[in-house]
């Protein structure tokens, strides 16, 4: 039998014991410290991480009542909360082990013992420390993650009347359980909106459960938002819950939407009409209480007429729609968010990059931005990493020149280069505009105002 990787610290005033103890464990456990005294409890424990105590209750004669016992329980949990600790003793006492327990011990064992009891006790007792152990690191981690969390999105920033009309939005709704739907292009910060909304919301102490729908295979989507329980399928070894209920009581963002099967939309219609999951494998309902935040980079109106979204669905997610305009739209909040991403930067790579030349503030403005601030950030951090002068040149910024295969010269405008890249779209889908403006990152009423806009 394979040893367990543990700790296991015994301490009794009979040596006799000890070395009973350390025989019986010894060949179940990787490590096994004796000692005689409780007064040596503390260098051990701040030396070594100690899973199990086996702590005798009594240890001067006379003194039979197991005081001494709690005693150095206490002083235990005190110094190592995660470590199990077993009390054992030789006048067994219900009161005392009850007792024991309300103080934090997790067993009771009387001596002499049965050497398989004595194993399955210390073995359950290893087993909880390393679980406690893990709950107080995720704890740990959540905690800061969720110090970072609530932290303002700062790039969620902006002088151009759309992002100032978007943010007065979320000011409004935010405060409400209303379902929101968020329309935006790939890069337009709909997952900070999403996360801004739940922040300002009467829910933001409670969990936001981020859900990517284009990301997740059809097979599993039940399992993955409603949860399981064991033996609902091959691999089902435990009961899981689903992230409805990790939602408890906070926000689940159900992102790219759009990408939903028409069947795998009926089942969350339900859910969501219904506020109540069934687990796969269970019978039985049950109640959620999430407020849902949807997006979507789909033309989603469009899909409702070609039947491709059901209506009932698109009705129920968005009793508010929050439109996010691509950058190219608001070009004064260009040199903003710029401005914004080489002032983190230059704190994330431990520079002092001062700024951008002419040249490059002008190429900044008038470039197309296809990704909008996604892509800003990622040029922006390519020239931090890059130039070897303090301030970013023409030359450091790596702009994408081309778009659906088509070479766009330097000598192109704005409007020119955006014209272009329709006729493109168009001669590549055969005049198709719902495929059109997928491939240009637009929706198609977008799509239809520039093809008025450029007599196309």
């Amino acid at each position: 039998m394979r040893k367990k990787e543990a700790t296991i610290l015994i301490i009794d005033d009979d040596d006799d014991i000890l070395f009973s103890a350390r025989i019986s464990l010894k060949k179940y456990f990787t490590e096994i410290i004796t000692i005689n005294s409780p007064k040596k409890i503390g260098n051990i424990l701040i030396d070594s991480i100690v899973d199990v105590v086996l702590l005798d209750m009594n240890y001067h004669i006379g003194f039979e009542d197991g005081k001494e016992g709690l005693y150095w329980l206490k002083y235990i949990k005190e110094l190592s909360a995660e470590t199990t600790v077993i009390l054992m003793t030789a006048f067994g006492s219900v009161n005392l082990a009850v007792e024991a327990i309300k103080q934090g011990a997790s067993d009771f064992i009387l001596k002499p013992w049965n050497t398989e009891k004595l194993f399955g006790i210390v073995s359950a007792g290893v087993e909880l420390a390393r679980s406690k152990r893990k709950t107080t690191q995720w704890k740990t981690v959540h905690d800061k993650n969720n110090e970072e969390f609530h932290e303002r999105s700062e790039h969620i920033i902006g002088n151009s009347v759309a992002m100032q009309s978007a943010i007065q939005l979320v000011k409004k709704v935010a405060p409400t359980d209303a379902n929101i739907l968020i329309l935006g292009e790939n890069g337009t910060g709909k997952y900070v909106f999403a996360k801004e909304i739940h922040i300002e919301s009467n829910r933001k102490n409670a969990p936001f459960i981020h859900v990517d729908l284009g990301s997740l295979n059809e097979n599993l989507f039940e399992s993955e938002l409603f949860g399981y329980v064991k033996g609902a399928f091959t691999d089902a070894h435990k009961d899981s819950i689903g992230r409805f209920e990790l939602a408890k009581g906070g926000t689940i963002f159900l992102d790219e939407i759009g990408n939903l099967s028409l069947h795998l939309q009926a089942k969350l219609l339900t859910v969501i009409q219904n506020r109540k999951i069934t687990r796969l494998g269970e019978g039985k309902e049950r109640k959620i209480d999430v407020r849902i935040i949807c997006a979507t980079n789909a033309p989603i109106h469009e899909m409702v007429e070609e039947k491709t979204f059901r209506q009932d669905l698109l009705f129920r997610i968005n009793t508010i729609e929050l439109n996010l305009p691509p950058l190219r739209e608001r070009q004064e909040d260009i040199l903003i968010l710029a401005k914004y991403f080489l002032k983190r930067l230059n704190k994330k790579y431990r520079k002092n990059i001062q700024g951008f030349t002419k040249e490059a503030t002008n190429e900044l403005s008038n470039y197309f931005w296809p990704g909008n601030i996604r892509e800003v950030e990622h040029i922006i951090e390519r020239a931090v990493i890059m130039t070897e002068e303090n301030t970013i040149q023409l030359n450091d910024l790596q702009f994408s020149k081309k778009k659906l295969g088509v070479s766009i010269d330097n000598n192109l405008n704005l409007e020119e280069t955006e014209k272009l890249l329709i006729q493109k779209a168009l001669e590549k889908h055969n005049g198709n505009i719902s495929k059109a403006a997928k491939d240009l990152g637009l929706t198609r009423a977008a799509l239809y105002r520039r093809l008025e806009k450029y007599n196309l």
